[in-house]
């Protein structure tokens, strides 16, 4: 599995190619650098470089590819790395060689207790979105130096979890903020919010989330009402003085304020049966260990490039 990380190893914060890579998770400041690399197995990492895992991803059998964002208090092991070998099998159960899942893993707190690991995430998923933002416009350097006549032709797709939302809405703003010239280039096919720890007003014109509309095809907003951990979210963010609804709690507050290319997904009917009890983690199977509703939603939505709703003025569907 190839993934990219902003956490940083023991030992040399420089890069090495070939050498073999350790998170050190007592370390939750995210680095500047970028580490681009391959999971061997458990534990087992060696860092690869980012010319070669661009080229590796170019050349992968697989015709589109899926970067993963992860949500808070997630380590490599324990978490994020079990959670996408699961999304790549079922992705694989479906369709093979369609979508390749390459995690995104940025330096979550490994503090006890969910609140203050929170906040803590918070501060480190802001500061990560300096480092993501250079993945962004060495991926443009790089595909602007590629020969002509060999292009790299994969779709690209986003899936952000949870604070992976804030990870991702923050890095296209410091992108388009140093590098650009005040707009992003549409560069994802379809861009998937699920359970977007996020206020629900952040996709509107005047905030710093129509960036995400814009560098997209698609936008699909996952939500559920009941998500206990985004209620977590929220008690955290009042003790901080930030009174909020989260975007996976109610999806767009108002859809007319939202470009016409974002979807809003009702998933409240079977989010706690998939994920019990807290309802946050819906995307992958159900209580039988199928693909359950969600993936297949959205496994449509990127072989498609089409969104499936039932109000089609107001790009509303209820999954069942």
């Amino acid at each position: 599995m190839l993934f990219i990380t902003n956490r940083e190893p023991k030992g040399s914060i420089r890069t090495r190619k070939n050498r073999h890579y350790k998170f050190d998770l007592n370390k939750n400041a995210p680095s500047n650098s970028i580490y681009c690399c391959e999971r061997l197995g458990v534990e087992n990492y060696i860092e690869l470089g980012s010319s070669a895992l661009m080229t590796r991803l170019k050349e992968s059998h697989y015709k589109q590819l899926l970067f993963f964002i992860h949500g808070f208090s997630n380590l490599p092991e324990p978490d994020i790395f079990p959670r996408v070998l699961k999304l790549q099998q079922l992705f694989d159960e479906k369709e093979p060689g369609l979508i390749q899942v390459i995690p995104l893993i940025w330096p979550c707190d490994n503090d006890i207790g969910i609140v203050k690991d929170y906040w803590d995430d918070q501060k480190s998923a802001d500061k990560s979105a300096f480092s993501f933002a250079r993945v962004l416009q060495f991926f443009m350097a790089w595909r602007d130096n590629e020969p002509a006549d060999s292009p790299c032709l994969k779709r690209i797709n986003v899936l952000a979890h949870s604070m992976g939302n804030r990870v991702f809405r923050e890095t296209l703003a410091m992108w388009n903020k140093y590098d650009l010239a005040n707009g992003v280039p549409l560069l994802f096919r379809n861009t998937i919010l699920m359970a977007a720890d996020i206020v629900n007003e952040s996709l509107e014109y005047d905030q710093d989330g129509i960036l995400i509309s814009q560098a997209s095809r698609n936008v699909s907003v996952y939500y559920a009402s009941d998500d206990l951990a985004l209620r977590s979210s929220k008690i955290s963010n009042l003790k901080n003085k930030v009174a909020s609804r989260r975007l996976g709690h109610t999806g767009p507050e108002n859809m007319k304020k939202v470009q016409n290319n974002v979807y809003a997904i009702d998933c409240d009917n079977f989010n706690n049966k998939y994920d019990s009890p807290k309802g946050h983690s819906y995307f992958l199977d159900d209580q039988n260990g199928r693909s359950g509703a969600v993936f297949k939603h959205m496994f449509s939505t990127i072989k498609t490039g089409r969104v499936e709703v039932d109000d089609q003025d107001y790009r509303r569907k209820i999954l069942e």
